[in-house]
């Protein structure tokens, strides 16, 4: 597919932007998607390639679609510039993958002991976070969309039991994201890799442990062949929020309907990566243990209590680097403590006592 051309914009924030109206052939818009994850993978791969599909779909193909797995146009980790810059009009992926432009961007994915699924999902709707996100993104010349979510992740592959906060020191493990800084504050040593590279670093010894996301995408990536100790649950990301982003002079180009049809599609997709991974994750947990092998294991309390006084120091030095990610991170607290009291009495209280009376 030929590139678009684009007139070349004034630099905003350290970041190159493009001024541009979306590309017409033939009465058909042309969309190139980006992706950070792997082609035909269960749970991420296939969710977002269903995501590209139904926006051809759905506009009756008026916007022509192609959507590029990682490694087939770009790196995984290339894809933000890509949009960014205006090679390409969106890429889908995981926003705190760009923490290093700006710490706010954390904050759209996940942080370590922020919120769930359900939390998150409020605060971006109809607490402020998606008008924070506009104003994060505008910076960088891109606009993101919630595109599905993973719930409370699973804490990670280990080749070793974790019984303390020592067990951390020097062990070299992939996690991206502020939950990679929380482990640099402990004393291990963080890795920010690419899925589609994981696997062969734990393999090779490259790596001592792993997190991903949990038993139905886990599984698929086979960590059970160089990884026995599978603990949970997983501080770093309670409510990983996928999404996809589009370079904010296409997106200003399209029509209101278009816009629209878009983000009804992400919507849609948002409900149902998380239905999805929901639905399958005790499934392919079974498979685990019974079928490989794997130890399921609980960090301790004294080992949870570590991670939580690491968190505050992660999120307050990414609260203190600018007036915007002050107001990001006081806006997500803030969700954590309103919208979250909420949980706590309706979800959580419930299963507890759920799960009280039919184990008794």
């Amino acid at each position: 597919m030929e590139r678009r051309k684009f007139l070349t914009g004034a630099a905003v924030a350290g970041a190159a932007t493009t001024l541009a109206a979306p590309s017409v052939a033939q009465g058909k818009i042309e969309m190139a998607l980006v992706s950070t994850w792997p082609r035909d993978f269960p749970g991420l791969g296939l969710p977002a390639q269903r995501f590209a599909a139904r926006i051809q779909e759905l506009t009756d193909g008026e916007i022509q679609v192609t959507y590029y797995a990682a490694g087939e146009r770009v790196g995984a980790f290339d894809s933000f510039d890509e949009v960014a810059s205006g090679n390409a009009q969106g890429y889908i992926g995981a926003d705190y993958y760009w923490k290093g432009k700006h710490p706010g961007f954390a904050a759209f994915t996940a942080i370590p002991f922020g919120l769930t699924y359900t939390e998150m999902d409020a605060w971006t709707r109809y607490a402020g976070g998606q008008e924070l996100w506009d104003e994060l993104g505008a910076e960088f010349g891109v606009k993101a969309l919630a595109m599905g979510n993973t719930g409370v992740q699973m804490g990670g592959w280990f080749n070793k039991e974790i019984n303390s906060l020592d067990d951390m020191k020097g062990l070299k493990m992939r996690m991206p994201g502020l939950g990679g800084d929380v482990l640099a504050k402990i004393g291990a040593s963080p890795v920010s890799l690419p899925g589609g590279q994981i696997y062969e670093n734990l393999v090779s010894g490259a790596i001592d442990a792993t997190e991903w996301v949990g038993p139905f995408n886990d599984y698929f990536m086979k960590f059970y062949e160089a990884a026995k100790y599978y603990y949970f649950p997983g501080m770093h990301e309670p409510g990983a929020q996928l999404c996809v982003g589009f370079n904010k002079a296409f997106w200003d180009g399209l029509s209101d309907n278009h816009k629209a049809i878009i983000t009804a599609a992400a919507a849609e997709e948002n409900t149902q990566t998380m239905a999805e991974t929901n639905a399958n994750n005790g499934a392919y947990l079974t498979r685990l243990i019974n079928d490989h092998g794997v130890e399921l294991r609980e960090f301790n309390d004294d080992v949870y209590e570590g991670f939580g006084e690491a968190a505050e120091e992660v999120i307050e030095e990414a609260r203190d680097h600018s007036d915007l990610s002050k107001r990001i991170y006081d806006s997500h607290l803030k969700a954590r403590a309103e919208i979250g009291a909420w949980t706590a009495l309706s979800d959580t209280a419930y299963v507890q006592k759920r799960n009280r009376v039919l184990n008794r």
